[in-house]
């Protein structure tokens, strides 16, 4: 029986007093996923999280891991064909394909979307301003992520919808229900892709996903299925986490008036206000998982070959030996190392797009409607069940007088 449970009822409340009691009473621990039937550690204090980030005796590659740890931990081997990027990589594989993928993702190519940026969040927000409630999730945080991504790989605008679908499910399957529809789905989205790719090898194009095509380092280049895997990467990594990071913050502002006030005041405040939304409710809330490939001693605890360890982002935020007043939201919060990104090898590659599309879009939302505010309670809101992601099942909210 867990001491603490992760995974129950309260953690899509208020997670935040079981971390706390974490951090206190058993920092790094052995707990039991209860819809894998296996031991998981979780470590929750920021200097145990940022020494587990930089250890490379924790591998990310599952192909290291025996037969049976690999069935412990994944159930949908479909998956096997999306996951060949360097999430899932250790050196030198991981430093071949980040190098070929930096190629391709360059800060310029991010700059140039703020205009599109910009555009498609004003479009997105012209149909519902007049609606007396909308859910800010579905009208903004998770239309726009999409629709950027479907320009900057060069998606189709007609194939957004069933994108945003696919992305929504696989990114976050479910630890119980329909396995074999699930894989129908994966098998579904790996055909898109293929004909996708062939495509673009045909028809190049001022996209990202030409570019990746054309991405080359002495003589190496991503290969077929590299280059599905990192385009499901950027999907996933670039959906699901940039609409929490929206609607986090949105969240956020709105439950602390006088940062929202400051915020209005002082528009120069947007990106220490998105830093500081990736500090107090990141969209992401754990690591991926590591495994140590034998028995490793950390920060004084033996974890033994094999078993998932994973770090938590949103409790080490809130490490009072780190932050002071850890559970004050200050937008103005400087030092402000969070981890909201990770660190060190995996640190993510789409931070500056992230962080574009979350300035952007909130920036706008406080600038166009003074009277925002909740349509709900803000206490009947939950949390999304799930591992890694951290973010609202919904966010209704009025535009008030404008």
């Amino acid at each position: 029986m867990n001491r603490f449970d992760p995974w129950g009822e309260q953690m899509r409340v208020d997670p935040l007093p079981t971390l706390a009691r974490m951090r206190a009473e058993a920092p790094i621990v052995r707990l039991f996923n209860p819809h894998q039937s296996a031991p998981e550690w979780r470590v929750t204090r920021y200097a145990d999280v940022v020494e587990l980030l930089r250890d490379n005796r924790f591998s990310k590659d599952k192909r290291k891991l025996s037969d049976a740890a690999r069935s412990r931990y994944f159930r949908v081997s479909e998956f096997d064909r999306l996951d060949k990027h360097m999430l899932y990589a250790d050196p030198p594989e991981h430093t071949r394909l980040r190098a070929l993928v930096a190629k391709a993702f360059t800060p310029r190519r991010i700059m140039e979307l703020r205009p599109y940026v910009a555009e498609a969040t004003e479009r997105l927000l012209d149909p519902v301003e007049r609606q007396e409630s909308v859910d800010l999730l579905d009208a903004l945080a998770f239309r726009l992520p999409i629709a950027v991504l479907a320009q900057l790989i060069g998606v189709p605008v007609e194939d957004q919808e069933r994108f945003r679908e696919w992305t929504r499910i696989l990114i976050a399957p479910p630890s119980e229900g329909d396995f074999d529809a699930l894989r129908r789905m994966v098998i579904e989205f790996q055909q898109y892709l293929e004909e996708f790719l062939a495509l673009r090898r045909r028809r190049p194009r001022d996209d990202l996903t030409s570019a990746l095509i054309k991405a080359q380092t002495q003589s190496d280049r991503l290969s077929s299925v590299e280059l599905m895997s990192m385009i499901f990467l950027l999907i996933a990594a670039g959906f699901e986490t940039t609409g929490n990071l929206i609607g986090n913050g949105v969240w956020a502002l709105l439950r602390h008036p006088a940062e929202l006030r400051r915020l209005r005041t002082t528009p120069a405040l947007i990106e220490p206000a998105i830093e500081e939304v990736l500090r107090y409710c990141p969209p992401v809330k754990n690591s991926t998982g590591a495994f140590p490939l034998t028995d490793v001693e950390f920060r004084g605890t033996v974890i033994p070959a094999e078993e998932l360890v994973v770090a938590s982002l949103l409790s080490a935020h809130h490490d009072e030996a780190q932050f002071p007043e850890p559970d004050r939201f200050d937008i103005t919060r400087t030092p402000n190392r969070h981890l909201g990104f990770g660190l060190g090898l995996h640190f993510c590659l789409g931070a500056s797009l992230a962080r574009l599309e979350a300035t952007v879009a909130i920036g706008t939302v406080v600038r166009r409607f003074p009277g925002l505010q909740f349509a709900v309670d803000p206490d009947t809101l939950r949390w999304k069940d799930g591992v890694f992601v951290h973010g609202l099942e919904q966010l209704p909210v009025t535009w008030g007088v404008r």
